[in-house]
């Protein structure tokens, strides 16, 4: 049995802090003690302003951080983005500003620890701040996310993967979309935060989670103990059969996911939430593969008049698969392994999924 709180709430701190220090008072106030290390782990992605709903909102991290203080324990803000600096980032998100004059200590995920998760991974490098803190507070952003359909409280985790490490895993699953979710689900279990606490207040649809995706007014907070049963509870709230997303299927595989989630406040329907267009890698025989890969299937493509060739893209890309000129970037599609890496970190929106007219005519005839 688990328990996820849901409150409607707005981005007024008068009234949302209230609303904060409830739901972790019911889920947390016991574990926080006085003078613990505190770790609050936000979605931190790029540098952006929060009105474009890809970072964790800077109210969100007030409250949570003056909860931590009002405990007497010592809050740390903690994350190692995709795309820039952690200092930009957290100017531009609007947090530095708005914890101003708070007793925070902020801390870019740098050293890492060994944690032997199981099979198939075994051993796999966390950031040690996250690992070796007495709480860790999860502060995911409700989004949609190309490669995994939705980024929630357990695909947030994977930002205690320290720095190019993360690309270096997206290679190590390749096209395995089930094998990425299971190391996702691995790593939750690795840090296993004491809560986790999602911004849905201005959420993410589209195509998500960077800036290509479009902001959404949903009005909810939600909370929980169990990442797994917070994020299975969002799934049925939009609509979405749990399985669809790959990291509840893992976390189901695993046993996560109990089958009495007891949801305290009202869980609204919400019916017409815009998924990103997810297609299958592969299909067919194997001899065909590597031509259904770079003539049918859906890839990575740019739009070359917002493209200002900054590098991001071709930098992050696991699979070595963007290349430049003076004028445009080109992509291996026998190389592209379809993680979206490129369409997550391009900070001018300039990469999306594409389709190409004949992979979808061959997709509808095999009914894929």
């Amino acid at each position: 049995m688990s328990r996820v709180i849901v409150r409607h709430a707005e981005y007024n701190y008068k009234t949302l802090r209230p609303v904060i220090f409830e739901i972790l008072d019911a889920l947390a106030g016991k574990v926080i003690q006085r003078n613990s290390r505190v770790v609050i782990k936000p979605n931190l992605l790029a540098p952006a302003a929060p009105d474009r709903a890809i970072v964790t909102h800077p109210l969100i991290v007030r409250a949570v951080a003056e909860y931590v203080i009002d405990k007497g324990a010592r809050p740390r803000i903690s994350d190692s983005p995709a795309v820039g600096s952690f200092d930009r980032v957290l100017r531009e998100s609007g947090i530095r500003e708005e914890l101003s004059g708070l007793d925070v200590e902020y801390k870019v995920f740098k050293d890492i620890v060994s944690i032997n998760v199981g099979k198939p991974f075994e051993k796999i490098d966390i950031a040690a701040d996250a690992v070796n803190a007495d709480v860790l507070i999860n502060l995911p952003k409700l989004k949609t996310h190309t490669h995994m359909l939705l980024t929630l409280g357990i695909k947030n985790l994977f930002g205690c993967i320290v720095g190019l490490r993360k690309p270096e895993w997206h290679l190590r699953s390749g096209v395995d979309k089930e094998m990425f979710a299971t190391l996702l689900v691995k790593i939750y279990q690795a840090v296993n935060p004491a809560v986790t606490l999602i911004d849905g207040i201005l959420a993410m649809e589209g195509q998500g989670p960077g800036k290509r995706g479009v902001p959404r007014k949903l009005g909810l907070v939600m909370g929980s103990t169990n990442a797994a049963s917070l994020d299975a509870t969002i799934t049925r709230m939009l609509g979405i059969p749990e399985g669809h997303v790959p990291t509840n299927r893992s976390a189901r595989r695993l046993g996560l996911v109990p089958d009495d989630i007891i949801i305290d406040g009202d869980l609204p329907e919400i019916k017409d939430f815009r998924l990103p267009d997810i297609t299958r890698i592969v299909f067919g025989p194997r001899k065909f593969h590597r031509f259904i890969r770079k003539h049918l299937v859906q890839r990575p493509a740019c739009e070359d008049d917002l493209c200002k060739l900054c590098g991001e893209c071709w930098k992050y890309c696991p699979a070595g698969a963007i290349t430049h000129s003076t004028k445009m970037i080109s992509f291996d599609y026998d190389k592209c392994i379809r993680c979206y890496c490129c369409i997550e970190v391009c900070p001018h929106g300039a990469l999306s999924q594409y389709e190409t007219l004949t992979g979808k005519i061959t997709r509808k005839l095999l009914n894929l």
